[in-house]
């Protein structure tokens, strides 16, 4: 898609324009140039209805907001849409009887966009926003034929940059087809692995405790120490997974979100092949949940950790819910890229709440499957404020 902003722009008629739209395409415009959002609108943070009914319309002011002012990223990442300019004189589309199921082409919303704006915008000469640069794969940082993993130690001090600004192309990370394809991981490969790991341990965890001889602090004294029954499990297995969500948040914010020295290779290399290849392409579907191998690796981390702390059962009933909420969480993680949640619902906050993470603020909302860490480590992104300018 990138490619489409190096293509010799062509014209469109506003007819052209609307048979498309009734067609189910979903363009749009800011001025004269014209973007093709089709292959978008189920990714947009503020849901496909939204896109539907701006389909023909000019959007610049709707970009400022509000309800939602986009970041220089996201007008960036709309330049890789673009597919030519309106005719002159032809920036009106003509609007049409909405279909069953469709919306108006016409559409704009009185409290979004204010009509003295959308004039002086239709007065201002067809310009690109000074704050978009489109992807240009030819003249790029890096060489987007070979695979990134190997080029982008390379970058040093604009490393930081380069992977925050998103692109809406597939990452190709190693040479070896072999290597390449266990990076990859479709998202109901991690439910089909681990959710019978997680009902086989609860099983065995549950009929652990009802033999009785769980007790804790029994390492230290016999008298005083206290008896975990099989009934605690459901508890247990809760706190595993409430644990699962401070970790969660750790990883996210001291790990993956480490900035790597400017003059060390090798950490640049490791902090994209941990996380900076999803900030570069966060909605390349073959790499928003973690793949099993190297997944494998962490989770036998965390058992061997919790056995040395807890007796071995009530370890194992706090890392089975543990394993829960990371299941739950990578569903989660991919669904708040790919899936098209209903306006006003938990879910809908937390994919609006997770792009502007992505797209915007990128040094807080670490929180994936909750806000809640947020809150407490002073990294809540904050809410949206407008206020009228002269």
């Amino acid at each position: 898609r990138a490619g489409r902003a190096m293509a010799a722009p062509r014209s469109f008629s506003a007819a052209e324009v609307r048979a498309r739209c009734e067609q189910g395409d979903c363009l749009v415009r800011c001025r004269r140039r014209l973007y093709d959002l089709s292959g978008f609108v189920r990714l947009h943070p503020g849901g496909e209805q939204l896109l539907r009914q701006r389909a023909g319309t000019d959007v610049s002011a709707a970009l400022d907001g509000p309800p939602h002012r986009h970041s220089a990223n996201a007008r960036r990442w709309l330049e890789q849409y673009y597919v030519g300019e309106m005719e002159p004189g032809e920036e009106q589309v003509p609007s049409a009887a909405p279909r069953p199921g469709w919306f108006s082409f016409s559409f704009q919303s009185p409290e979004l966009v204010d009509e003295e704006v959308v004039d002086a915008a239709a007065q201002t000469p067809m310009q690109m926003d000074p704050r978009c640069k489109t992807v240009d794969v030819e003249k790029d940082l890096v060489d987007w034929q070979k695979p990134l993993l190997w080029q982008v130690g390379y970058l040093g001090e604009k490393y930081d940059e380069w992977v925050h600004q998103p692109v809406d192309r597939p990452i190709r990370l190693f040479h070896s087809d072999f290597l390449e394809s266990l990076s990859k991981t479709a998202w109901y490969v991690v439910f089909m692995v681990w959710a019978p790991v997680v009902l086989y341990l609860s099983w065995v965890s549950y009929t652990s405790l009802a033999q009785g001889n769980t007790r804790l602090f029994s390492s230290f004294t016999t008298e005083y120490s206290i008896p975990v029954h099989k009934y605690y499990f459901p508890f247990i297995f809760l706190l595993g997974m409430f644990l699962w969500s401070l970790v969660e948040y750790l990883i996210h914010r001291f790990v993956f979100h480490m900035k790597p020295p400017a003059s060390n290779y090798y950490l640049i290399t490791l902090h994209f092949l941990l996380h900076g290849q999803h900030h570069k392409s966060p909605f390349d579907s073959s790499r928003l949940v973690f793949p099993p191998v190297p997944a494998s690796l962490v989770i036998g981390f965390f058992y061997g950790v919790l056995r040395l702390l807890l007796p071995e059962v009530l370890g194992l009933s706090i890392f089975v819910g543990g394993l829960c909420g990371y299941v739950v969480y990578d569903m989660m993680h991919y669904y708040l890229h790919y899936g098209s949640p209903k306006k006003g619902t938990y879910l809908y906050g937390l994919k609006a709440y997770h792009v502007k993470h992505h797209f915007e603020h990128q040094k807080s909302g670490f929180g994936i499957s909750t806000r809640f860490w947020d809150h407490p480590f002073g990294t809540l992104i904050p809410e949206e404020t407008f206020k009228k300018e002269d």
